[in-house]
């Protein structure tokens, strides 16, 4: 992502997430929540562009060990804050996801929800990313929203370039045992900023477990 993207998404996000009130409110995310029968406490878990830390937070209060990751400072501020207020311990991080060191695979769950500032490269990018930090029969749980969310104007990227369809998810993830991809439409939970109709797609899938010789 070029440089003067990159700030002026900081500034963006930043801007947004300023102040007492959370831009996406304090629940996480309803695929999230569903999916999150696949998830034991003590697994260890990365949730990425978390923003506020809805998702990590939740993560935290079902046990798993949370990595959350974010660009903004004042998501960062306001994730302390809310896992203060459930009484969890995370790891925050602040960082730029295209230059963090993500390191070895040491991670059971990797999520990521609705971060469509990626385009087609950083996009590739990060999947391969969430992929290698996985150890093997992890998972990756993805929402995003699909090309016909332009249609309904209630959230996500105006670039339908940065958009997902089921059939370049299964690519980006044919190396992976598909457990879960689904396309629907759904009204936009309580606390996003717009209400309405959301065009979304879903994709849960597990890294194959090393062979034994």
């Amino acid at each position: 992502m070029p440089v003067a993207n990159k700030e002026r998404d900081l500034a963006q996000w930043n801007e947004r997430f300023a102040g007492e009130s959370y831009w996406f409110g304090t629940e996480p995310n309803p695929f999230l929540k569903a999916q999150s029968r696949r998830l034991k406490p003590g697994m260890t878990a990365l949730a990425i562009a978390d923003g506020e830390g809805r998702n990590g937070v939740f993560l935290a209060r079902q046990g798993l060990d949370v990595t959350s990751v974010d660009l903004a400072p004042n998501g960062i501020v306001k994730a302390k804050r809310l896992a203060a207020r459930y009484g969890v311990a995370m790891t925050l991080i602040c960082a730029d996801l295209e230059a963090w060191d993500w390191g070895a695979p040491r991670f059971d769950a990797v999520v990521g929800i609705l971060f469509q500032f990626a385009g087609p490269k950083f996009r590739a990018l990060l999947f391969e990313r969430m992929k290698q930090v996985l150890k093997p029969g992890g998972l990756v749980l993805i929402q995003g929203y699909r090309p016909e969310q332009l249609a309904y104007g209630t959230g996500g990227p105006p670039f339908v370039e940065n958009l997902y369809t089921e059939a370049m998810l299964r690519e980006a993830f044919a190396d992976f045992e598909i457990l879960h991809l689904a396309a629907y439409d759904a009204e936009q939970p309580e606390g996003m900023q717009r209400r309405g109709m959301a065009a979304l797609i879903d994709l849960v899938a597990r890294k194959p477990a090393s062979r034994t010789t």
